[in-house]
């Protein structure tokens, strides 16, 4: 087993890896940039060495940075996190050159499910049902155009080398066509440097479903049941949740193992997700696949108690899984919330700044993945994210409404929000009952914008207004006792 291993990576994630080594006692290095300095992840590692600048460009996406200081600091090893160089195939092979272990799969499994085009042309070959659709080398507007015509709008272009939302269009009709291409086209060169895009038949009502696997480096590889991700904005996830609504227990098995038969196909080993789009037949078709750990990923732990990072690190030392599938049982409900830096009355616009002050909740089944602290600033260098509050229950009702609970508890001042988003998503009569897709956001944004001034917000507003009108100049900061005004306890007075 490892002694030393670094983490090339910042908030969150790089505190939740640095708890794993901990535990399994191996040494952790963190590295910052100018910005992090302050960092929670710098503060917990056992080192923590400087990369310098300010932007992930000129620090955490350095390569020859980190593998300077993983050789200076005796590292065997760097674990990549999420984003960042975590499925860059050329940083793969370098930590190799490098006789450091990358602690994720193999480079040549990184790269052919790094190109969507290719990756599909696995999975066809392979016999996981994919989405009919047209990918070509120099594919042109015209040649889009006709296969859209044939298989009936609405159509998907996307990008063929990235993904994450970048350079994807839905197209409603031929009207648009042309000057989505065109944006898609754009923004897969300006976020991938590659301009190829491919083209989809658009699913209705589709859930977006994934599946965990994980895999070792003899040969085995098991599926730990699915997460529902299909809460989303502008392609984006923000509710996960695990297991889904929507499945049924055939239906998980066969997913799963179309998954592990995706992953044997590319001779994967470590964790890794395999994505689907289910239309609303219950028919399932790849999507594509993420060769790193996922955001969400503390769903899956938490219904089938297993650490993810820790079996992520014994694979990467040679170690044969001790986990086979009939032991994989989901027990319970557990659902995620990615906690943003966001104002989402104003077109859920960053709001970087001070964090003043920060109550985070606890308490059974509550667990809240951070990587800030009462005083640090969220930059607008990096993504906003403060945390990913995760709940678990017995059932999923349960944890419905233990995840409004820790909503409640939660107290960020200094900055906006979008807690009482996801509250009010949460309530919504559709997710209660499970009937929603990934058209959900967007089909319900003005409801689930409409602010919620319950009758103590009121009185407490009153309250004041009168006591500034009888001359008061002096209030005193108290608790207060209004969830909605918890959001904003820095402002928040009685008299």
């Amino acid at each position: 087993m490892f002694k030393k291993v670094l983490i090339a990576n910042r908030g969150e994630i790089a505190v939740r890896v640095i708890r794993t080594l901990r535990e399994m006692g191996i040494k952790s290095v963190a590295v910052f940039s100018d910005i992090d300095r302050k960092s929670l992840h710098v503060n917990l590692a056992d080192e923590a060495y400087p990369l310098g600048g300010k932007t992930s460009a000129e620090s955490y996406l350095v390569m020859e940075k980190i593998i300077d200081v993983a050789k200076k600091c005796g590292a065997e090893a760097i674990h990549p996190g999420y984003g960042f160089l975590s499925e860059n195939v050329k940083f793969a092979k370098m930590c190799e050159d490098n006789d450091i272990v990358f602690i994720g799969p193999p480079p040549e499994a990184i790269s052919s499910m790094g190109d969507k085009v290719t990756a599909r042309r696995i999975m066809e070959k392979a016999g996981v049902p994919i989405i009919p659709g047209l990918e070509k080398e120099g594919l042109s507007e015209e040649e889009a155009l006709d296969f859209a015509k044939k298989v009936g709008f609405p159509v998907m272009i996307k990008a063929s080398a990235g993904g994450g939302g970048k350079g994807m269009r839905k197209v409603n009709n031929e009207k648009d066509f042309a000057k989505f291409f065109r944006q898609a086209k754009s923004e897969a060169l300006s976020s991938f440097g590659d301009d190829r895009v491919y083209i989809e038949k658009f699913l209705e009502e589709p859930r977006h479903i994934e599946i965990q696997i994980l895999g070792d480096k003899h040969g085995n590889v098991i599926y730990l049941g699915e997460r529902e991700c299909s809460v989303q904005r502008r392609h984006q996830k923000v509710i996960e949740e695990s297991p889904s609504p929507f499945i049924d227990e055939e239906m998980r098995r066969k997913m799963g193992e179309t998954a592990v038969k995706a992953a044997k196909a590319v001779g994967y080993f470590n964790a890794g997700t395999v994505e689907f789009l289910v239309d609303k037949y219950k028919n399932f078709y790849f999507l594509e696949m993420n060769t790193r750990l996922q955001v969400e990923h503390p769903v899956t732990e938490w219904v089938t108690g297993i650490d993810l990072v820790e079996y992520m690190i014994k694979v990467a030392a040679g170690e044969k899984l001790d986990l086979k599938q009939e032991d994989i049982v989901l027990k319970g409900h557990a659902i995620e919330c990615r906690i943003y830096a966001e104002d989402p009355d104003k077109n859920f616009m960053p709001s970087p700044g001070k964090i003043e002050r920060l109550i985070t909740p606890s308490g059974p089944g509550v667990r809240d993945d951070s990587g800030v602290f009462e005083g640090a600033e969220v930059s607008l260098y990096y993504d906003p994210m403060i945390s990913k509050l995760t709940v678990f229950h017995r059932n999923r009702e349960m944890a419905i409404k233990r995840m409004l609970r820790a909503l409640d508890e939660y107290i960020v001042a200094g900055i906006k929000t979008n807690i009482d988003f996801h509250k009010r998503v949460l309530t919504h009569p559709a997710f209660v009952e499970g009937r929603y897709d990934t058209t959900f956001i967007d089909n319900n944004i003005d409801s689930l914008l409409e602010k919620d001034v319950k009758n103590e917000d009121v009185a407490v507003i009153a309250a004041l207004i009168e006591y500034y009108s009888k001359g008061n100049k002096k209030v005193k900061r108290a608790t207060c006792t209004s969830s909605r005004w918890k959001d904003y306890a820095k402002n928040c007075w009685t008299i």
